[in-house]
């Protein structure tokens, strides 16, 4: 596939101070965007950064940190820091976690929270404290349907994902296609939307434990089911021992999986049984915009994965925000509400729901023991 090349030029440390003038803020914000001190000022990371689904955490903070490293660099006299909540990806952990940034004052937005459980036990709160978040992975298609005001996501939900990889096991001429999930609210949410778009070809295998370690009851019903394709509603550490069952039992149907599999960690889990899996994501490829590629194995000797780009334009809106004067968190939200510019995956400009513009879905595959982006885009 001719992959897609956004070649904008974001040159952020040179232009974060044009975004802040073009793309707006609001009456609370500070004037002089210069002249207002920063001290003190943080943007936080949500989400895990530890745990079966931590993987995914690290990609996106370190997005972030690019951001505020290339910020801080260029303006010595406004520097940002980092706040990190470890949540690894627990609902039941999140909320104490989340009254920790709403009562720090310092902390002015947040990248996250990172997965879809979490967001749904804690955007209540960021919402009632009016602090603003844009998750650059959290799709679960019913987070933006709550009113919060504070809610934006840096890409298209599984509303989109879940037609697009229905399309996409489709047009591979699939027949008999077994969905299960992991029954979280990311996993649940994204195999239905699935099953619901393949209509009458899809086999319903109802959920798995993603902490269990047998897996030989959904050998033995995709056996019985005869199905050629199966697609998994969930996270990467689940999904490869999944796989690995299934074709140690036998099973040699097409294995389909959203975002939540797009990780090493799920070629490290399922060893071989990974090769020719496809996986959906709204997530843009990591080198479509080749001077955040650059800048990123510059700074961590590696290429971006999943996620990594969209947590870097989420915390550029920030710190767009922040530029601009803005120093608490109602002149952040006015301003993100106001934003429209180029981000380096996409056009940055949310609707009234949060939801940001583009639906593009991105297919992918594991070939030769690596994550291969040349399925390109779903059409």
């Amino acid at each position: 596939m001719k992959k897609s090349r956004i070649v904008r030029a974001s040159a952020l440390i040179i232009g974060l101070s044009l975004v802040g003038v073009a793309c707006g803020g609001s009456d609370d914000s500070t004037s002089d965007g210069a002249a207002a001190s920063c001290e003190g000022v943080k943007i936080a990371f949500f989400g895990a950064l530890t745990g079966e689904a931590g993987n995914l955490g690290v990609n996106i903070k370190k997005g972030l940190d690019l951001a505020v490293a290339e910020f801080n660099e260029a303006n010595a006299d406004c520097q940002v820091g980092i706040e990190a909540y470890d949540s690894q990806g627990d609902p039941d952990q999140a909320p104490a976690l989340a009254d920790k940034a709403i009562a720090d004052a310092s902390v002015l937005g947040i990248v996250g929270p990172a997965f879809s459980g979490e967001s749904k036990a804690v955007n209540g709160k960021f919402d009632e404290a009016g602090l603003p978040i844009i998750t650059p992975s959290a799709t679960n298609a019913d987070l933006s349907k709550n009113g919060w005001k504070i809610f934006h996501r840096a890409l298209a939900g599984d509303d989109k994902q879940g037609p697009g990889l229905a399309t996409k096991i489709t047009a591979d001429g699939k027949m008999k296609v077994g969905v299960l999930d992991d029954a979280s609210e990311y996993g649940k949410g994204l195999a239905d939307i699935v099953q619901t778009s393949l209509g009458d070809k899809a086999v319903e295998m109802n959920s798995i434990d993603p902490e269990s370690a047998d897996y030989s009851a959904v050998v033995t019903a995709a056996k019985d089911a005869g199905i050629d394709a199966l697609f998994f509603g969930g996270y990467y550490a689940a999904a490869g021992k999944l796989a690995k069952q299934l074709r140690d039992g036998g099973v040699d149907a097409q294995l389909y999986f959203g975002d939540g599999v797009l990780d090493k960690g799920y070629i490290e889990a399922g060893g071989p049984a990974a090769e020719g899996s496809i996986i959906g994501c709204t997530c843009a490829p990591f080198d479509s915009n080749a001077t955040f590629l650059k800048a990123f194995q510059a700074k961590f000797s590696e290429d971006p994965a999943t996620y990594g780009a969209e947590a870097y334009d989420a915390a550029t809106v920030f710190l767009a925000a922040i530029k601009s004067g803005a120093r608490d968190r109602a002149a952040i939200l006015s301003f993100i509400k106001a934003y429209d510019a180029p981000g380096v995956t996409k056009q940055l400009k949310w609707d009234e729901t949060g939801e940001v513009v583009g639906t593009a879905v991105y297919a992918y595959t594991i070939k030769d023991g690596k994550i291969d982006g040349s399925l390109g885009l779903i059409k």
